[in-house]
Protein backbone atom coordinates (compact mmCIF):
# COMPACT_ATOMS: atom_id res chain seq x y z
CA UNK A 1 0.00 0.00 0.00
CA UNK A 2 1.16 3.79 -0.46
CA UNK A 3 1.68 6.09 1.69
CA UNK A 4 -0.83 8.26 0.36
CA UNK A 5 -3.46 5.44 0.53
CA UNK A 6 -2.83 5.04 3.68
CA UNK A 7 -3.13 8.66 4.66
CA UNK A 8 -6.48 8.84 2.36
CA UNK A 9 -7.48 5.74 4.77
CA UNK A 10 -6.43 6.92 8.25
CA UNK A 11 -8.14 9.74 7.37
CA UNK A 12 -11.56 8.20 6.11
CA UNK A 13 -11.55 6.11 9.16
CA UNK A 14 -11.31 8.99 11.56
CA UNK A 15 -14.12 10.66 9.41
CA UNK A 16 -16.48 7.57 9.54
CA UNK A 17 -15.46 7.79 13.37
CA UNK A 18 -16.62 11.01 13.99
CA UNK A 19 -20.17 10.71 12.10
CA UNK A 20 -20.76 7.92 14.39
CA UNK A 21 -20.20 9.73 17.40
CA UNK A 22 -22.01 12.90 15.93
CA UNK A 23 -24.90 10.94 15.05
CA UNK A 24 -25.01 9.20 17.94
CA UNK A 25 -24.83 12.98 20.02
CA UNK A 26 -27.71 13.75 18.04
CA UNK A 27 -29.70 11.01 18.54
CA UNK A 28 -29.42 10.65 22.00
CA UNK A 29 -27.84 13.75 24.01
CA UNK A 30 -29.61 16.71 22.00
CA UNK A 31 -32.92 14.97 21.45
CA UNK A 32 -34.31 17.45 24.42
CA UNK A 33 -32.74 20.21 22.46
CA UNK A 34 -34.09 19.95 19.31
CA UNK A 35 -37.22 20.88 17.95
CA UNK A 36 -38.26 18.57 14.84
CA UNK A 37 -36.77 21.55 12.27
CA UNK A 38 -33.62 21.15 14.04
CA UNK A 39 -33.55 17.31 14.33
CA UNK A 40 -34.31 17.25 10.22
CA UNK A 41 -31.44 19.84 9.50
CA UNK A 42 -29.19 17.92 12.26
CA UNK A 43 -29.66 14.37 10.27
CA UNK A 44 -29.67 15.81 6.76
CA UNK A 45 -26.12 16.90 8.00
CA UNK A 46 -24.88 13.79 8.94
CA UNK A 47 -26.57 11.52 6.34
CA UNK A 48 -24.50 13.58 3.93
CA UNK A 49 -21.38 13.19 6.15
CA UNK A 50 -21.63 9.18 6.39
CA UNK A 51 -22.62 9.11 2.33
CA UNK A 52 -19.44 11.51 0.73
CA UNK A 53 -17.50 9.23 3.60
CA UNK A 54 -18.13 6.07 2.09
CA UNK A 55 -17.18 8.02 -0.92
CA UNK A 56 -13.95 9.23 0.41
CA UNK A 57 -13.13 5.10 1.35
CA UNK A 58 -13.87 4.39 -2.59
CA UNK A 59 -11.78 7.52 -3.85
CA UNK A 60 -8.33 6.42 -1.26
CA UNK A 61 -9.13 2.61 -2.97
CA UNK A 62 -8.80 4.27 -6.29
CA UNK A 63 -5.93 6.14 -5.26
CA UNK A 64 -4.19 2.73 -5.29
CA UNK A 65 -4.88 1.36 -8.26
CA UNK A 66 -4.18 5.16 -9.76
CA UNK A 67 -1.13 6.34 -7.91
CA UNK A 68 -0.24 8.90 -10.57
CA UNK A 69 -3.78 10.90 -10.46
CA UNK A 70 -3.51 14.68 -8.59
CA UNK A 71 -7.14 14.70 -9.97
CA UNK A 72 -8.25 11.71 -7.23
CA UNK A 73 -6.56 13.27 -4.67
CA UNK A 74 -7.56 16.97 -5.25
CA UNK A 75 -10.93 15.46 -5.58
CA UNK A 76 -10.61 13.62 -2.31
CA UNK A 77 -9.66 16.93 -0.48
CA UNK A 78 -12.50 18.94 -1.68
CA UNK A 79 -14.93 16.59 -0.55
CA UNK A 80 -13.72 16.24 3.08
CA UNK A 81 -13.58 20.08 3.11
CA UNK A 82 -16.84 20.51 1.72
CA UNK A 83 -18.18 17.96 3.79
CA UNK A 84 -16.97 19.06 6.81
CA UNK A 85 -18.48 22.75 5.71
CA UNK A 86 -21.81 21.48 4.78
CA UNK A 87 -22.19 19.30 7.59
CA UNK A 88 -21.11 21.28 10.44
CA UNK A 89 -22.97 24.76 9.16
CA UNK A 90 -25.99 22.16 9.25
CA UNK A 91 -24.87 20.96 13.10
CA UNK A 92 -24.87 25.15 14.27
CA UNK A 93 -27.89 25.65 12.46
CA UNK A 94 -29.92 22.93 14.01
CA UNK A 95 -28.73 24.11 17.45
CA UNK A 96 -28.41 27.66 17.09
CA UNK A 97 -31.29 28.68 14.80
CA UNK A 98 -28.90 30.94 13.12
CA UNK A 99 -30.59 31.36 9.69
CA UNK A 100 -27.58 33.04 8.26
CA UNK A 101 -25.60 29.70 8.80
CA UNK A 102 -27.67 28.40 5.86
CA UNK A 103 -25.83 30.03 3.15
CA UNK A 104 -21.85 28.64 4.30
CA UNK A 105 -23.77 25.32 3.35
CA UNK A 106 -23.95 25.39 -0.17
CA UNK A 107 -20.25 26.84 -0.25
CA UNK A 108 -19.74 22.66 1.02
CA UNK A 109 -22.08 21.47 -1.29
CA UNK A 110 -20.03 23.27 -4.42
CA UNK A 111 -16.70 21.95 -2.67
CA UNK A 112 -18.33 18.43 -2.47
CA UNK A 113 -19.57 18.92 -6.13
CA UNK A 114 -16.15 20.41 -7.63
CA UNK A 115 -14.52 17.44 -5.49
CA UNK A 116 -16.67 14.50 -7.23
CA UNK A 117 -16.11 16.27 -10.72
CA UNK A 118 -12.05 16.28 -10.00
CA UNK A 119 -12.55 12.48 -9.70
CA UNK A 120 -14.11 11.64 -12.57
CA UNK A 121 -11.76 13.43 -14.16
CA UNK A 122 -9.28 11.70 -12.38
CA UNK A 123 -10.48 9.00 -13.46
CA UNK A 124 -10.73 9.51 -17.06
CA UNK A 125 -7.30 10.92 -17.48
CA UNK A 126 -5.54 7.30 -16.08
CA UNK A 127 -5.09 5.10 -19.57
Amino acid sequence: MTQNTRTLLIIASLMMALNIAIGAFGAHGLRPYLDEYGTIIYNKGVAYSFYNTLGLFAIAFMSYLLPNSTKLVKGYYFILAGTLIFSFSLYILSLTLILWLGAITPIGGTAMIIGWILVILGLKEEK
